[in-house]
């Protein structure tokens, strides 16, 4: 177990949680107790039983402050092998250190708060991690504590075993290397950004989930620090369950789609895919036709409004489907009353505005991790290409922009079939698109929707007319692609043959 008994301890706090409890136990041990500055000041409230760091040095502190614990009788006593510079301590005329109890200036705090760059600066601590990281470095012979949250645990075991274990004084080294780790980025991060006018943001871990896409799996939820607005992340959760990491991840996208929409919209997610869209003049019509788009697929699913939820809608909510997570930016109080009745339903208030403290999307693969920017891309109505003999009516052009923004969310292969600013079918994630556009079509027909005179959206090129045929069999009126395809011709001619209106984006959106 190879305990430690303290005999000596160096007390630097900026956080003075439970120190009368920390105090009085370590005079109960006859610990010589060494301090320095407000911390000093707040022991001798407690004790007279406690030496100023300068005196314990014999050199003042300067510089208001900056200068107080870098000097060799910190260091040394701190630093000493007991096995072999005993002896060097001694002709010195310095002595062990064997507990250093610091945390540090509260740098994150401090550009939280929206401080000036020199007040930031200042709250860089020096001392701090040069104490720590030295007993942390020598926790063979030291204990380092630098959080109050393991005063309580240090006390216990102390008690109960009559010291401190070598697995202790371990487990406390490595909590002050990931501290200094995370307290360094932060000032990294500062700095590389300082000259802009962007908040800082630092990832902090907000809670362990109960498993990850499967039981098998763990996971943990991080969230960015100093966020202005509610996301996913740090939504207000206003009743229901623990939310899983399946629940976030289809959460997120949900919101994402739902954002992309000026009038109220309603968006219906399963397994990250939308499997209903809708805009409509109220929140009640939007959700009526979202749902209306894929009943059986909104089974289970996330329900997204990017408008405050009623009663109403939320009463038709409750008697029509079993959901896992509804999303709104707020929610009368009639209707949190109707969402109460099902108190397993998570339900999530998240702004509209959303924080972007990282641009880019991550994804691990073998031996490294791919970073791209986010698909933020939004085709003008005015850069549509019309590559066909009809011209889409203006009926049909608002139903190509509406597909064209839900296709943006849809796994690829996408094909998505829309009427009035509603989806009547998608096809989500086939490796052919001939067989989304058949998914997209049964759908439709499975829910008696008619698709004749429907727009449809493709999130990339058609590689060949089949895709087009099969359109037209079903009675699409006209098409959104990106075009580029080398037989772009063949399939211009297809839509031509069957009087469709098609018009191309010059970009397109996989997601994968």
């Amino acid at each position: 177990m190879n305990l430690i008994t303290p005999k000596t301890a160096l007390i630097s706090l900026s956080d003075k949680s439970n120190l009368d409890e920390l105090i009085t136990f370590l005079l109960g041990q006859k610990v010589k107790i060494i301090s320095t500055g407000g911390t000093y000041n707040a022991i001798k409230k407690i004790t007279n039983e406690v030496i100023e760091v300068s005196e314990f040095t014999g050199f003042e502190e300067m510089m208001d402050g900056r200068v107080k614990t870098l000097h060799p009788k910190i260091h040394a006593g701190i630093l000493a092998r007991r096995e072999t510079d005993l002896e060097i301590l001694t002709n010195r005329g310095y002595e062990v250190i064997d507990m250093v109890i610091v945390n540090l200036y509260p740098f994150q705090e401090t550009i939280a708060s929206g401080c000036d760059f020199d007040e930031a600066l200042e709250k860089i601590d020096i001392g701090g991690p040069t104490m720590i990281r030295s007993a942390a470095k020598n926790f063979k012979d030291v204990a380092v504590i630098s959080n109050p949250s393991d005063y309580g645990r240090l006390i216990n075991e102390w008690k109960d075993q009559g010291g401190i274990s070598y697995e202790f004084r371990k487990e406390l080294s490595q909590k002050v290397f990931q501290l200094m780790a995370e307290y360094n980025s932060a000032i990294a991060n500062y700095l590389k950004n300082v000259s802009s006018d962007a908040p800082q943001y630092n990832f902090s871990k907000s809670e362990s989930l109960r498993y990850g896409e499967n039981p098998h799996q763990t996971a943990d939820l991080l969230t960015f620090s100093n966020l202005k607005y509610k996301n996913i992340a740090n939504a207000d959760v206003l009743q229901g369950k623990e939310l899983s990491y399946n629940n976030i991840v289809d959460a997120d996208a949900a919101w994402e789609c739902v954002r992309a929409f000026d009038d109220p919209a309603c968006v219906i997610v399963k397994h990250a895919n939308p499997c209903g869209v809708a805009e409509a003049n109220s929140v009640f019509s939007a959700y009526d036709l979202a749902f209306k788009t894929d009943p059986t697929s909104a089974f289970g699913g996330i329900i997204a409004f990017n408008r405050a939820l009623d009663k109403k809608t939320a009463e038709e909510i409750n008697e029509r489907q079993f959901v896992e997570v509804i999303l709104a930016t707020g929610f009368e109080e009639a209707a949190l009353e109707e969402l109460a009745k099902k108190k397993n339903v998570r339900v999530l208030c998240v702004d509209l505005k959303q924080d972007n403290p990282y641009p880019g999307v991550i994804k691990k693969v073998s031996g490294g991790i791919l970073i791209q920017s986010d698909d933020n891309f939004i085709v003008p109505q005015a850069d549509l290409k019309c590559v066909t003999k009809r011209q889409p009516t203006d009926e049909e052009i608002n139903d190509l922009m509406f597909a064209w923004k839900v296709a943006k969310f849809v796994k690829s292969n996408a094909i998505v079939y829309v009427k009035n600013k509603q989806t009547i079918g998608i096809g989500a994630g086939q490796m052919s698109r001939v067989i989304s556009a058949e998914i997209a079509n049964l759908k439709a027909h499975e829910e008696g929707l008619e698709v004749k005179g429907a727009a449809m959206a493709s999130d990339a090129f058609f590689p060949f007319r089949d895709g087009i045929d099969k359109a037209a069999s079903s009675g699409i009126a006209a098409i959104i692609q990106p075009g580029g395809s080398i037989r772009d011709e063949e399939v211009i001619a297809a839509a031509d043959e069957n009087n469709i209106a098609m018009v191309f984006t010059a970009t397109r959106h996989f997601r994968h």
